[in-house]
């Protein structure tokens, strides 16, 4: 393929992940490496993009086209991939799926990309002739990027994460819900009133607001199935067997699957995945559990200087205020990464806090290096 551009299909371009995706990499110049299809679900045949060798959408459905492509880059859900994948290999199609979905993540032919962490892996399926690729979870994702440099020296036991989820996550539909839910709290129900009368009774303000989080009033929470502004979700996906989500269980067999842990190896992960009223970007509390006793200065240096995204916040309340929360790293590719400590439970253990975009880092950004980390190998 010496000299040669490769063909890249795109489908689900128009959503969350698919859109910060096209930006970034029109920041940086990828579409010049590519020779770029754009694919569509509902709208073939209508224009496309402008980065598009073709002047019209192509059908997503269309196995013969798709074939066509050396690596059709999906970020149109796990539905699609359930419907499409299985057929496009059986009709013998051989090029790179790569996917933003969770579906074929934990497939044993599979290989999860985040190459801050795993570019030597990656590598080695590629020249393997791996041909499904897949961006990990957008928590597993940041939760590596915050810890690269302790996970590489090979210092940390077990980790239990509690996180703060942005609406986001959940969706653009589920961001407008939150807006929604917000401006309910603060203009119906004659709340707007006792909001803005600094004499007003602040109970009788508390007791309103209750009756719209207790489901009595028409606030609206549709999509949420709960409150989210004035409120958190402690759930997010549907449940395991063994009483997780399944979005802490992707936290360990995601994470262990990235640095390419064996089952012997393997780092325990666990915690509670919670939904906050951020729009965008994650957060995460760490317990942090080492082989050894803490040597701080020397964990702070190594995940500090881990690589360039991350950005290490002291631990005094001044720089955590300024920095350390979902406002300041949102469309950034920062990986926050303070609160380091000590902690009483004993001299293994330590905590830290991180928050970085999961539509970046945890979505979009993996997907976007691996175009060009492949073409570099390949081409």
């Amino acid at each position: 393929m010496a000299n040669q551009k490769l063909k890249v299909g795109f489908v689900g371009w128009r959503g969350m992940v698919g859109s910060v995706l096209l930006d970034r990499m029109r920041s940086e110049g990828d579409f010049d490496q590519f020779e770029t299809v754009f694919f569509s679900t509902s709208q073939a045949g209508l224009e496309a993009p402008g980065e598009s060798c073709e002047k019209t959408l192509w059908d997503a459905y269309d196995f013969e086209a798709l074939k066509k492509m050396d690596i059709v880059l999906t970020c149109q859900g796990g539905d699609y991939t359930k419907k499409i994948h299985s057929d496009l290999r059986g009709n013998g199609w051989k090029g790179i799926w790569l996917d933003a979905a969770s579906t074929l993540r934990m497939q044993e032919n599979s290989c999860l990309v985040l190459d801050p962490l795993n570019k030597g892996l990656i590598k080695d399926e590629i020249h393997k002739g791996t041909v499904d690729f897949v961006g990990a979870n957008c928590t597993v994702s940041l939760l590596l990027m915050a810890l690269t440099g302790p996970l590489k020296a090979g210092l940390i036991d077990w980790v239990t994460t509690h996180t703060y989820q942005a609406a986001s996550g959940a969706g653009a539909k589920n961001m407008k819900e939150l807006l929604k839910q917000m401006g309910y709290l603060y203009n119906e129900g004659g709340k707007k009133e006792l909001i803005e009368d600094s004499r007003s009774d602040i109970l009788k303000l508390d007791e309103l607001v209750n009756l719209d989080l207790q489901g009595k009033t028409q606030y609206p929470k549709e999509l949420f199935g709960a409150p989210l502004a004035g409120s958190l979700i402690p759930w997010i996906d549907s449940p395991m067997e063994n009483g997780q989500t399944r979005e802490e269980w992707k936290a360990m067999v995601e994470a262990n699957k990235i640095l390419g842990l064996n089952q012997d190896e393997n780092i325990a992960i666990d915690g509670t995945c919670v939904r906050i009223g951020a729009m965008r970007s994650h957060s995460q509390a760490l317990t942090i559990k080492l082989k050894d006793g803490l040597d701080l200065k020397s964990f702070e240096e190594l995940t500090a200087n881990a690589h360039e995204w991350v950005d290490f916040v002291p631990n005094t309340k001044e720089a955590t205020l300024e920095k350390l929360h979902p406002a300041h790293y949102s469309g950034t590719l920062k990986i926050g990464v303070g609160r380091l400590r000590p902690m009483n439970l004993g001299k293994e253990f330590v905590n830290v806090f991180t928050v970085g975009d999961q539509l970046l880092w945890g979505a979009a950004e993996p997907l976007r290096r691996f175009l060009r980390l492949y073409q570099e190998v390949t081409v």
